[in-house]
């Protein structure tokens, strides 16, 4: 009778073997990835002392073993320590489940042999011999048996496997959310060293009323409506950020004294912008700098999104103690309730008299001369901007809600988007085309939010829908805060480099690769500099 029914159980045991198999092919290969990954560091003779450094790099002149090669031969020694070594760590985990704490201290002993072996085939590249695993690989399969014998059966097995995968999946979810939110709080944070530069221009502006003289003199120079130069516009609240742009665009151009820049600042870093640009020279280039409280005319009766911005509920959800956390964290950026980023929409009314204009980002460095953009036929266009819909999730039905028939009875889904940060604006046009009423026309319809969530790139997109000139792609080059894999070929082509993401060059969260390329347009050896960063 037990002979017939130990018979019996072969087979059964055969299946629930077959089935552990399967379900655990998933961490064979998430096992593979982790093992090589951790043992790629090993390849690196600087890991070694001195004496060993010799050894190295003459075993690996020679003919060395592929290791993924071997870990993937059905015939070798390493994958099978491989397969048992994924096998066991399963079972280690139901094991764990069933208290039989001895058995999974077993297989983790059998495990940490098998990663020791396998460690030595990838340093050495030797590949692994029937003498060194035979031992390893019988222990290793009796007590898998073992674990199989016991009353892990295939049903407990598979809840087991399940219920660790979503935990897993539910931890891997809280990382991504918690990683977002900590990098989004990082790159909101103002940096020490930049609010000492700005405390310590503020008290120069205070107490230097010889800025403040020239401050007005500037203001009534001709230069500043004289459509033969070249203007350029800037609405930031980041000195230094600010002062990057201006002194890569003046490095860069041709010409420098024919340029003119025109920026708008808010009231608490008005009297620091003033005090660096008036203290600073910038090869001969014209600056104005104005305070945005000072446009009286930028009201809530006049303008949509100063309404809007002014309402206790909006500021209640960038800025409330309790939100809600199915929101991403991007769309709570307070940049978006900044009137200083809604400002672009407002250029002709700022600049009365002038016919074209250069909006560029804070977060952007120049690295060629720009004047050509201004001669540059835009077709009877409003806009002309550089189209990022190569992939296909930078076109319109990424940014507008289409299941609203406001949006979808007047515009393409498949339509190209385009870039905000380097565009070129015939204010003419602009003029002739009232696109400023356009947009509060779509702020209005987006009252509530429906239309879309967050930025200023979806209401432009509507506002200059028909009215956008392409331009060449080199003009304009995107991604340097947040791709790390940005071709350099790209990047030294371009006109114009756009740090836009949460990695912006002035935090410690910029990428290191990228970072020289607005590094190399600050003047370190400025007191106030120097100081800031010692300090």
């Amino acid at each position: 009778m037990r002979r017939r029914a130990a018979e019996y159980r072969r087979p059964v045991r055969r299946r629930v073997s077959y089935w552990i198999w399967l379900f655990i092919a998933l961490f064979s290969i998430l096992g593979l990835l982790v093992f090589l990954l951790q043992n790629h560091h090993y390849h690196d003779p600087d890991d070694f002392p001195s004496l060993e450094k010799n050894a190295r790099v003459e075993h690996f002149a020679r003919e060395s073993l592929n290791f993924t090669e071997e870990i993937t031969s059905v015939k070798s020694f390493s994958r099978q320590l491989a397969e048992q070594m994924t096998l066991a760590k399963a079972y280690v985990v139901i094991a764990k489940e069933h208290n039989n704490l001895h058995l999974a201290w077993q297989l983790s002993k059998k495990i940490r042999g098998c990663q020791l072996l396998l460690s030595k085939t990838a340093m050495t590249g030797e590949p692994v011999t029937q003498e060194e695993a035979e031992l390893i690989i019988k222990s290793l399969s009796s007590l898998i048996f073992k674990a199989q014998d016991i009353h892990y059966d295939i049903a407990t097995t598979i809840v087991t496997m399940k219920s660790h995968i979503q935990a897993l999946e539910e931890r891997a979810n809280a990382a991504t959310v918690q990683s977002t939110v900590f990098g989004q709080v990082a790159a909101e944070a103002l940096p020490k060293s930049l609010h000492c530069l700005i405390v310590k221009l503020m008290t120069d502006w205070l107490k230097k009323p010889s800025l403040k003289e020239l401050s007005y003199e500037n203001k009534n120079s001709l230069r500043l409506v004289d459509n033969n130069l070249y203007h350029f516009c800037i609405f930031s609240d980041n000195v230094l950020a600010t002062s990057v742009v201006v002194n890569s665009t003046v490095s860069s151009a041709d010409h420098p004294k024919q340029l003119v820049f025109h920026i708008v600042t808010d009231g608490v870093n008005y009297g620091a912008m003033q005090a660096w640009f008036l203290s600073n020279d910038f090869k001969g280039a014209t600056i104005e700098v104005q305070n945005i409280d000072e446009f009286r005319w930028l009201n809530a009766s006049y303008s949509p999104i100063v309404k809007q911005l002014l309402n206790p509920d909006s500021r209640a959800f960038y800025f409330g103690v309790y939100q809600d956390a199915s929101v991403q964290p991007k769309i709570r950026n307070p940049k978006y309730l900044s009137l200083l980023n809604h400002l672009r929409f407002y250029i002709p009314e700022i600049y009365p008299q002038l016919e074209k204009v250069v909006f560029l980002d804070d977060d952007t460095v120049v690295q060629k001369d720009l004047t050509p953009l201004f001669s540059l036929d835009l077709h009877g266009n409003v806009n002309g901007a550089v189209e990022t819909c190569l992939e296909a999730f930078h076109r319109y039905y990424k940014y507008l809600n289409f299941s609203n028939p406001i949006i979808s009875s007047k515009f393409d889904p498949q339509a190209c988007a385009w870039a905000f940060g380097m565009n070129i604006f015939d204010l003419v046009a602009w003029r002739k085309a009232n696109v400023t009423a356009r947009y509060h026309y779509w702020q209005e319809q987006n009252a509530d939010g429906t239309l879309w969530k967050l930025g200023t790139l979806p209401p432009a997109l509507l506002c200059f829908y028909g009215l956008t000139e392409p331009l060449d792609r080199r003009w304009h080059a995107l991604g340097l805060g947040y791709d790390l894999n940005i071709d350099n070929r790209l990047i030294e082509s371009a006109a114009v480099v756009h740090f836009n993401g949460n990695m912006k060059p002035w935090l410690k969260l910029a990428i290191g690769r990228y970072k020289p390329l607005w590094d190399r347009y600050i003047n370190q050896s400025h007191p106030y500099l120097q100081d800031c960063v010692t300090s």
